[in-house]
């Protein structure tokens, strides 16, 4: 009976992800600047590859927004069909990775730093797509779409713009409204069907999804980039950033469900194989998604046959219903998009990276994705992490007191070479000839720290005075003897 249970609850829920995939699927395809297909095709793919492979069996795969801009600028630099063996590469970086057994490493990157990459992200997506849904077409980067929008807002293309807003409405307002029986159906699906109704019925002229009638055309080998360091800088990148968003998006998984937990080698060899598949037939790169896994999780999904489904079912509306997806028009997209840009940009996040001391990481990584580009972005933030970590650790302070005739100094903190010139001018101040007591207090004494407090001890004694050292490591009190 548990098998037939199962497929009860897994049959539905594959639908759910799949009405949910489909449009978001086409719309991230869009601000890659990629074909529509390729979103169709990473879907399919991460549906059923990964599914079959993964490791976290409620989680559902496929293009996600937080790669988009990062698609956007590999297509602009090394053209389109360049950008499949940038998947390809960046897929058997994962494989190599997930077999080595790492994937907790992928982890360590600071939570603000990933924060602060996808709200940058999130930013970018939602200023690009507001020019399309307004009827226009996105700019180069995101101070440019800033100084744009005026001008679009102005020449505003009306019936673009009202299926756009139309269906960003219906997006926002159906979780509100829906009769208690509908609520399940996606609100995106809700907007993007009534949008595509309203532009078939009254006959409106606006940009729609553009796909071939033969879905089999759009597979191509991948070509390589002739700038061989760009290219391996590209692989490198993808596979560092889908690493990171799947794998976190599994531990957040996690959290939704009392199912299995997670292995995250196996996830992670599972998503590069699905991106070097995707790669080869043409398709976006592939992540874990956290918008699809929730919905998978909502619908009732107990195992990873509900994923799976999805993939099958995407290949059905890809290869039979080519005629009703060309009918959807670009600006109901597009307002998905800008939506699904103010979700990365989710303002509840800054309470608890203020409460960790995390807002300066967040913020420099977000300014660099948005004024820079998104590597750079991640490495300042990376960077800034390591200069904060180390300030962190050479943080020290000293005091000095007299209780009980003896001077009694007290070091807190990181006794490193940073910290010697503070405690050793705290030891200089000490009168001669006294007894003194040193409590280390310390995470850490490094070679420096210790070198200089062993031979201003040697020097003090013997110029009269006594030293004692509490805390400090049996063998190094060993050596001051």
């Amino acid at each position: 009976m548990r098998p037939f249970r199962n497929l009860a609850a897994d049959v539905p829920a594959s639908f759910v992800v799949f009405l949910v995939a489909v449009p978001l699927s086409m719309g991230i395809a869009l601000a890659s600047g990629a074909p529509i297909v390729s979103g169709l095709i990473a879907a399919a793919v991460g549906g059923l590859l990964v599914g079959v492979l993964g490791g976290a069996p409620l989680q559902v795969s496929g293009p996600a927004a937080g790669l988009a801009v990062l698609v956007y600028e590999l297509v602009q630099r090394h053209g389109w069909p360049a950008l499949g063996a940038i998947v390809v590469g960046g897929g058997l970086v994962q494989v190599a990775l997930g077999l080595a057994r790492v994937a907790r490493g992928a982890l360590a990157v600071a939570p603000a730093v990933v924060h602060g990459m996808l709200a940058g992200i999130g930013l970018q997506i939602a200023l690009a797509q507001l020019h399309v849904l307004l009827g226009g077409d996105p700019q180069s980067s995101a101070v440019r779409n800033v100084i744009e929008l005026p001008r679009q807002i102005a020449g505003l293309h009306g019936a673009a713009t009202l299926l756009g807003l139309t269906t960003m409405a219906i997006v926002v307002l159906w979780p509100l409204l829906a009769w208690r029986p509908f609520k399940r159906v996606p609100a995106a699906l809700v907007g993007v069907a009534v949008a595509t109704t309203l532009g078939v019925v009254f006959r409106l002229e606006v940009p729609r999804v553009e796909l071939p009638q033969d879905v089999t055309s759009a597979i191509h080998l991948p070509t390589l980039p002739t700038d061989l360091g760009s290219f391996a800088l590209s692989v490198a990148t993808v596979a560092f950033v889908a690493s990171a968003e799947s794998l976190l998006c599994a531990v957040a998984t996690d959290r939704l469900h009392d199912g299995p937990r997670a292995n995250l080698d196996r996830e992670l060899f599972a998503q590069g194989a699905g991106n070097v598949v995707s790669g080869l037939l043409g398709g976006l790169p592939i992540t874990g998604v956290i918008v699809r896994s929730t919905a998978n999780i909502s619908a009732g999904a107990r195992t990873r046959l509900s994923t799976i489904l999805h993939g099958i079912w995407v290949i059905v509306a890809t290869t039979l219903l080519v005629s009703v997806l060309t009918k959807i028009p670009l600006a109901a997209l597009a307002a998905l998009l800008v939506l699904v840009g103010a979700k990365l940009l989710d303002p509840r996040q800054f309470r608890p990276l203020t409460k960790h001391g995390e807002l300066s990481t967040f913020l420099i990584t977000f300014g660099g994705v948005v004024l820079i580009n998104l590597l750079v972005g991640i490495a300042i933030g990376i960077v800034w992490t390591a200069l904060r970590l180390l300030r962190r650790r050479s943080r020290l302070s000293v005091s000095t007191e007299e209780r009980d005739g003896h001077v009694h100094v007290i070091a807190k903190g990181a006794l490193t070479f940073l910290g010697v010139p503070k405690l050793t001018d705290a030891l200089a101040k000490i009168p001669l000839g006294r007894k003194v007591d040193i409590d280390l207090d310390v995470e850490i004494v490094d070679q420096a720290a210790f070198e200089a407090l062993h031979s201003w001890r040697e020097n003090y004694e013997k110029l009269g005075g006594s030293v004692d050292l509490d805390h400090i490591h049996t063998e190094w009190q060993r050596g001051t003897t």
